[in-house]
């Protein structure tokens, strides 16, 4: 058989950062969502799914790093099988149209999306419409299985960078594992950061306990589990003392980073009750809602072009916020700061 039959045939991808800790199942279950847990569960057993080249169960957490054996029975299905058709089915009109509203940018290897609050991007308990889904419903759009190269929060808008194949998948994965990516988000935050500029450094564990789903600062002793975190934060405008327009850069992409780290300095953002942002300022008419945009993205193309950049406007409840506090949006939209 020749290399490039084998290739067809058997694909290995590395686990990506943002991955690491995750189930196989689950991780079979975002980027291969045709392949159902029974399927994969024979896959196991017969060795033709391996983890580093090692036979493992569904429930093995995956490190950053790792190679996933692949076989071609499991990967996304043409555009004209049965299951492609199935899976097109599944996203209704509205989601299709949807999807074609928030693009801000696309070509032949990247899709750009401009996420909606309150939409999540990948499925998980409870969540059955989410946009991973959605997209894997337009293989007949698309002409392949539109891959997620980062994610944001359920109730965090903006930018959102989808790979329109493959190799541009795990050519930009490399892009974030390297850093190479240069992230901007505008959040609203309570009080007003100080200094007005500065960088937050501060490792960061998973939290178990009553509070759900969240992340907080690593303490003595956590060494192994802590993931280190830092964000750079700039005070853009104020409102008085009472609340502040920042724009924050991370540097990591942890979960909940930009989140957690507001908090542990003493400005959690807006309507983040998660982390202490819940609402409690004068201007009665702001939303209960989460401030946090992912405003801009600049990142290398794929296929070696000049660099991808692009730009989201703010979400509905944040732009009413903007205009309440009288903060100006428009001066930035030809050169962001």
């Amino acid at each position: 058989m020749t290399n490039d039959r084998a290739s067809e045939r058997v694909e290995t991808i590395e686990v990506a950062r943002s991955d690491a800790g995750m189930r196989l199942d689950r991780w079979f279950r975002m980027h291969f969502p045709s392949v159902t847990h029974g399927y994969l569960q024979k896959l196991l057993r017969s060795g033709q799914v391996r983890v580093d080249a090692r036979r493992v169960e569904a429930n093995e957490r995956l490190e950053a790093g790792a190679r996933i054996r692949v076989p071609k029975a499991a990967r996304a299905p043409r555009e004209d099988s049965p299951a492609a058709k199935a899976l097109a089915q599944q996203t209704s009109k509205a989601d299709r149209e949807l999807i074609e509203r928030i693009i801000l940018f696309e070509d032949e290897d990247v899709l750009v999306l401009d996420k909606p609050f309150g939409i999540a991007v990948q499925g998980g308990t409870g969540t059955r419409r989410h946009i991973d889904g959605m997209l894997a419903g337009m293989i007949d759009r698309f002409g392949d299985r539109p891959r997620l190269v980062h994610r944001l929060d359920r109730d965090t808008t903006g930018v959102l960078l989808v790979a329109k194949h493959r190799d541009a998948a795990a050519k930009l994965g490399r892009v974030f594992q390297t850093r190479s990516a240069a992230k901007t988000y505008w959040a609203l935050v309570k009080g007003v950061p100080k200094p007005q500029q500065g960088k937050i450094e501060a490792a960061l564990v998973k939290a178990a306990g009553p509070e759900g789903d969240r992340v907080r600062r690593a303490r003595p002793g956590e060494q192994k589990e802590a993931m280190h975190a830092t964000t750079h934060y700039s005070v853009v405008d104020r409102a008085a003392h009472k609340a502040a327009w920042v724009s924050l850069k991370p540097v990591t992409g942890r979960q909940h980073q930009l989140r957690a780290h507001m908090e542990l300095i003493g400005h959690p953002i807006v309507g983040d009750n998660k982390y202490e942002g819940g609402l409690d300022l004068p201007a009665e008419n702001i939303e209960p809602k989460l401030h946090l945009h992912a405003r801009r993205l600049i990142i290398p193309h794929p296929a070696g072009r000049t660099k991808i950049d692009v730009t989201a406007p703010l979400p509905p409840h944040m732009r009413t916020t903007w205009d309440l506090l009288g903060f100006d949006a428009r001066r930035f939209d030809k050169d962001e700061g």
